[in-house]
């Protein structure tokens, strides 16, 4: 925005050339869909919005909502997750458009699922390299041949989307183990609407607040058949989780317990639960517990946190587990490249929403290129999330890039590249700053898949990157997030 043109908490705001910023066209003009939340905003003296920003971090403090990170000095320290007042906006059509995609990429990876774990079609029809499954990690030979109830394995889905400069939606990854943020997405919203109640109610937003009763009844749905009472459960593995707040959250909405391993027991392979009144069966189980820690019977035997012989009770069908076990093989980024074709292979469309284009380093040419363009790209490893582990290449040293190019060529089925994308830019209140400066975002959607049912939340986490020319938008690296506002027709 030119010189002077801003005024108040908007400051002289400016755009990056290369960036597609959602808030501002490059003239420097407030984009439609904005145009009146804007002029809300005006109103602010930048002493007032400060007040109002420290009102809603207190009240994120008072509330509990916190995270912690695995690499803490201080193990236990918790910090509030940053939030931004400023909403992100996206308009019902653009929605539409966003939410069948969802749908597709997400029924498409529970066919994918299903398919490895009995008949393996796809692998002979070499549609996808049998050795990209066999190799990961997270394929769980444990599942073969087991069914779940309705042949359900991706139960909660996080699609994370970025917008890029050409104003398109790129998929970035597939989250399907554990993915978690919906209780920040629930929260933000209560926090928006206790900061800024006159102004939230004059738009017309559609509502995030059903999410916990969705939920819940994606779990009833998929209750082992013949139960007539289910009991249902969020299995946590305890308070120093990263992301306990959100268990707690999830349970207290949805009205059932939350339980930590040493809360059930396996006998006769069935699950019960301690209570004060004497063992109860428990029938439907979302877990947050890692696959390898969730069972020290078939998995890790130095496990504490799982439940020995679950794994036995899932594969005699008394009990469900949601997500399945040995799902990670499918949100692996490498096979993330095949998704296009899995698309296509199972429901024979053409894929709604693009992929980035990525290299995969276990293939030749593609190394090759990775090796001789690193600082033109940004190199992940497949199997970490959290934004850990990655390059970004014309932000790297020739130390680091050098240091990678023996790493990936250490263990090149590890790795993939991708080009450098102009993440979309949204205004964001910089504390310290104490002004709106445009920050680069992205977004995770959730999806849920039951019994007969799908549903995708009209909203989602809108992750932003607080640091100045940041790309890594996780919490664990930094980052904040916007109430995401998804407008009714």
């Amino acid at each position: 925005m030119r010189q002077g043109e801003a005024r108040g908490v908007f400051g002289n705001y400016q755009i990056p050339p290369q960036f597609l910023d959602e808030v501002f066209s490059n003239a420097g003009k407030v984009n439609p869909q904005y145009e009146s939340i804007y002029r809300q905003f005006m109103q602010f003296s930048k002493e007032d919005f400060k007040e109002l920003n420290e009102h809603a971090k207190k009240s994120f403090f008072n509330q509990g909502i916190t995270f912690s990170v695995y690499n803490d000095k201080a193990k236990g320290l918790e910090r509030i997750f940053p939030f931004d007042l400023f909403p992100r906006i996206i308009s019902a059509a653009e929605w539409a458009r966003l939410e069948e995609g969802i749908i597709q990429r997400c029924v498409a990876l529970n066919l994918f699922i299903q398919d490895i774990y009995s008949t393996k079609h796809i692998l002979k029809d070499k549609v996808v390299p049998a050795e990209l499954i066999f190799s990961s990690k997270n394929y769980m030979k444990e599942m073969l041949d087991i069914k779940p109830v309705a042949g359900v394995y991706n139960h909660i889905s996080g699609t994370d989307l970025i917008k890029h400069s050409d104003g398109e939606y790129y998929v970035l990854e597939d989250n399907i183990r554990c993915p978690s943020g919906i209780s920040y997405v629930l929260t933000n919203r209560v926090a928006m609407k206790r900061s800024l109640f006159q102004m939230f109610k004059e738009f017309n937003v559609s509502t995030v607040q059903e999410y916990p009763q969705e939920l819940l009844a994606t779990m009833q749905s998929v209750a082992p058949d013949g139960v007539v009472a289910p009991t249902y459960v969020v299995l946590t593995p305890g308070i120093f989780n990263s992301a306990y707040f959100e268990h707690a959250y999830l349970a207290h909405n949805m009205g059932i317990p939350l339980v930590e391993g040493r809360d059930l027991f396996v006998d006769n392979n069935f699950v019960y639960m301690k209570t004060i009144n004497g063992p109860q069966k428990v029938d439907v189980v979302y877990r947050r517990v890692d696959d390898e820690f969730l069972d020290p019977m078939a998995f890790n035997p130095k496990s504490v946190l799982g439940v020995p012989g679950i794994m036995g009770a899932y594969r005699k069908g008394n009990v469900s587990l949601l997500n399945a076990p040995g799902t990670g093989f499918a949100d692996d980024k490498a096979v993330y490249t095949y998704m296009p074709d899995i698309i296509r292979y199972y429901l024979d469309q053409d894929p709604i929403l693009n992929n980035v284009k990525t290299y995969r380093c276990e293939k030749e040419d593609e190394y090759k290129y990775v090796m001789e363009n690193m600082e033109k790209l940004v190199i992940k490893p497949v199997d970490e999330s959290g934004g850990y582990g990655i390059l970004i290449g014309d932000r790297a040293s020739k130390e680091e890039i050098s240091e990678f190019k023996i790493l990936i060529s250490q263990n090149r089925r590890k790795y993939i590249a991708q080009p450098i994308m102009s993440l979309s830019m949204h205004a964001t209140f910089i504390e310290g700053e104490d002004c709106f400066e445009p920050r680069c975002v992205d977004l995770r959607t959730f999806t849920l898949l039951g019994k007969d049912r799908s549903f995708v939340l009209k909203g989602g986490l809108s992750r932003v990157a607080l640091k100045k020319g940041s790309l890594i938008v996780n919490s664990s690296q930094g980052g904040g997030s916007k109430d995401t506002w998804v407008m009714k027709d």
